[in-house]
């Protein structure tokens, strides 16, 4: 049976009707799309046209970094791996490395060529070696989009040069950021690399907040072509709180860059985050059914925290769903239900709930004690 617990609402822990709900906290910008989001919880704090797909530029080349970062850390693929470079890389217009028609370039080389000075041309090269071909890679572009869930996104080529085939959302954009922050922390230090040399051309990153020296930027990737106009993704970190933000369709570089910086700052301005439950905390206990024990633990996998403004806070209702009771037996790790949290002006935010502890069958002495009880007891 299903079974609901609040586990605790501030406003009735405030006591009488309290104030008037908390209203969301208002922000706006000039950028055709954008997004925030904490990256811990996958919380949107803010969102402005997060699922319209738009031609990305050369932010979709995350999707290129994510492929090579998964080859080598499968080791099917090394840093000091030579790719040779084609004509067409060569050819490739737009945002360069420079490299040089069949000179041959090391893994580690093309990564910064493609991430700092955004080169199209390395892009090429890193496609071909992987997949023989960039249409190849293209489609093992999607297949990934795919398992990582990127709804509103399709790749046609490796660079983010235009093509009516390519596109991303702001929201697809901030969940690939965040997946390489995620899955790749030894490589995402490359994006905080604030220039890079090759063939004795020096060339800085473009991310203009990395460059500004906001406080906590570390990375990630700008776009630009006359279709999508002036785009960015970046990520930064402060006091153990690390946000991720998506703008595009901005006017200019300056713009792209006092919004994105305006838009940071509001983040960690208005938001704090509140931690409900720690990883292996019991939230709630669930009834065993012919169980060795009566209650199983339900706890987070996680550390269960929520980003909320100050005023939002004070309406935040946590609520636990799961079965109840709970057939034995029960092996750790199973999941039993999810913790769902509610506040005005959040996104419903769930987590899975799973059995903190191994529960075995009772003997043949308790399962007809367990059935003697719910025969003359129920199940109160």
């Amino acid at each position: 049976m299903a079974f609901v617990a609040v586990l605790f609402s501030l406003l009735l822990v405030l006591g009488g009707l309290g104030p008037a709900p908390a209203q969301a906290v208002t922000f706006d910008t000039m950028a055709r799309a954008a997004i925030l989001v904490d990256h811990r919880t996958g919380q949107v704090l803010y969102a402005r046209n997060p699922d319209e797909p738009l031609p990305p530029a050369s932010m979709s080349k995350l999707m290129t970094a994510y492929l090579v970062f998964e080859r080598l850390r499968a080791g099917t693929l090394s840093l000091d791996d030579e790719l040779p470079v084609s004509e067409k890389a060569w050819r490739t217009e737009g945002s360069r490395m420079f490299l040089e028609v069949g000179k041959r370039v090391k893994v580690r080389d093309l990564l910064r060529g493609m991430i700092i000075q955004s080169g199209n041309d390395a892009c090429v090269v890193l496609a071909e070696g992987l997949a023989g071909s960039e249409e190849a890679f293209a489609a093992m572009m999607n297949d990934k989009a795919r398992e990582l869930g990127l709804t509103q996104s399709h790749f046609a080529n490796a660079t983010g040069l235009p093509d009516p085939r390519h596109y991303m959302s702001v929201r697809d954009l901030a969940i690939l950021a965040s997946a390489i922050i995620r899955d790749f922390p030894e490589y995402y230090r490359i994006y905080s690399e604030r220039e890079f040399t090759w063939n004795g051309i020096r060339q800085y990153n473009r991310n203009p907040l990395l460059q500004r020296g906001v406080p906590g930027v570390d990375g990630m990737k700008t776009g630009y072509t006359a279709e999508a106009g002036y785009g960015l993704v970046a990520s930064a970190e402060r006091n153990g709180r690390r946000l991720v933000l998506v703008i595009s369709g901005l006017e200019g570089a300056r713009q792209r860059a006092s919004e994105a910086e305006r838009l940071l700052e509001f983040g960690f301005r208005e938001f704090q985050e509140y931690r409900l439950f720690e990883a292996g905390e019991t939230v709630v206990e669930a009834d065993v059914w012919l169980g060795e024990v009566a209650k199983v633990p339900l706890v987070g996998q996680q550390l269960i925290a929520v980003t909320l403004t100050r005023e939002a806070r004070k309406d935040l209702v946590v609520k636990a769903r799961y079965d109840n009771p709970v057939a034995a037996p029960i092996a750790a790790g199973t999941p039993l239900g999810e913790l769902v949290v509610t506040a005005p002006g959040m996104e419903r935010y769930s987590v899975p709930l799973i059995a903190g502890r191994d529960i075995a069958s009772a003997g043949v002495l308790g399962r007809i004690s367990g059935i003697l009880r719910y025969v003359l007891f129920g199940n109160g």
